[in-house]
């Protein structure tokens, strides 16, 4: 009868496992997830990477002024 319940509890754990890691890895189904994972894709297929207009482009070495050395 023990060897039953130690079966019984890990099959208990065993089910509870499996459905943490289907809870945490399914996929979202609204249509904010779709648009995001959209976007994110897009900014993963542009020339420059993330295309933040935003952002100022990086300042070239003759800009930086004399270097010692």
């Amino acid at each position: 009868m023990n060897s039953l319940i130690f079966l019984g509890i890990a099959l208990v754990l065993s089910l509870l496992g499996c459905l943490l890691l289907w809870f945490r890895n399914r996929q979202p189904r609204s249509m904010d997830a779709h648009i995001r994972d959209f976007a994110r894709e897009l900014d993963a297929l542009s020339p420059e990477g993330r295309g933040d207009p935003r952002r100022r482009a990086p300042r070239s070495r003759q800009s930086r002024g004399p270097r010692s050395g």
